[in-house]
């Protein structure tokens, strides 16, 4: 007969228990996984299999009393580090979403907007349609399987039980500057165009005021903004793939700074 003492039985909870709270922090953040047309019991279902798939892969899990404080804080640092992992890649994602944004605002379709999965808000045709597209290449790059494997290694960086330092979570918060330079860096050709547009639209209503310039100028930016937008395409991929590499990046030195 089978027989399992309770040491055993915490080693085991344990050694599932505390990379599946570390995974679906990750799961609740990084770009894809974290697609609320997910449902949720998809997302955990999902994180067990990922987790016992990535079992193997780790090092051993330090036992501890499941009924104890000290297993709940456990299990909520893990998922905090999960998060920062996955949240640091978002924000990467979002340099593109803003870079959209502005992009449409210019082409005058910032009122033609849709409901979000990604976002769980409101956003306009050419920023859903960008983010679409970044998360395909980033399905095609492998990007999702490279994100559980920064994640396995991170149990090698920060182990189940060691403190965190402070200044990771404020390295997070300085990226944001990165995601800005990086949206203005890639809006920056199709803005500068329409922008050129929308000044030679003044100076002809100027020169013909009896133009309608609503008629006219609504059409012509909008089919600039779409040859632009048509023209850069051929180029999104590999700027797609910088910031991808640059976001692996952010995620390497977080880690280190978080040890």
């Amino acid at each position: 007969m089978l027989a399992l003492t309770a040491a055993q039985l915490d080693a085991w909870i344990a050694a599932l228990m505390l990379p599946l709270a570390r995974l679906l922090g990750l799961f609740a953040a990084a770009p894809l996984f974290s697609n609320r047309m997910i449902s949720t019991r998809v997302r955990l279902a999902a994180g067990l299999a990922a987790a016992l798939a990535i079992l193997p892969a780790l090092p051993p899990m330090p036992p501890l009393p499941t009924d104890s404080w000290l297993a709940l804080g456990l299990l909520a640092h893990q998922m905090v580090i999960g998060i920062a992992i996955g949240f640091t890649m978002r924000l990467f994602f979002a340099s593109i979403d803003l870079a959209a944004e502005m992009v449409g605002l210019q082409m005058g379709l910032s009122f033609a907007v849709f409901f979000s999965p990604q976002t769980g808000g409101q956003s306009s045709v050419v920023a859903e349609f960008m983010v679409l597209l970044t998360l395909l290449i980033f399905l095609a790059l492998d990007g999702h399987l490279m994100l559980i494997q920064v994640l396995v290694a991170s149990f090698e960086w920060l182990p189940v039980g060691q403190a965190t330092n402070a200044g990771g979570w404020l390295l997070i918060g300085r990226y944001a500057a990165v995601v800005y330079a990086s949206a203005v860096l890639l809006a920056l050709p199709l803005v500068a165009v329409l922008l050129i547009t929308n000044i030679a639209l003044g100076i002809l209503t100027r020169s013909a005021p009896q133009l309608n310039i609503f008629a006219v100028g609504f059409p012509v930016t909008l089919s600039v903004g779409m040859l632009m937008l048509l023209f850069s395409l051929s180029m999104f991929a590999p700027f797609a793939q910088h910031i991808f590499e640059r976001g692996f990046r952010a995620i390497d030195e977080v880690m280190r700074a978080l040890m």
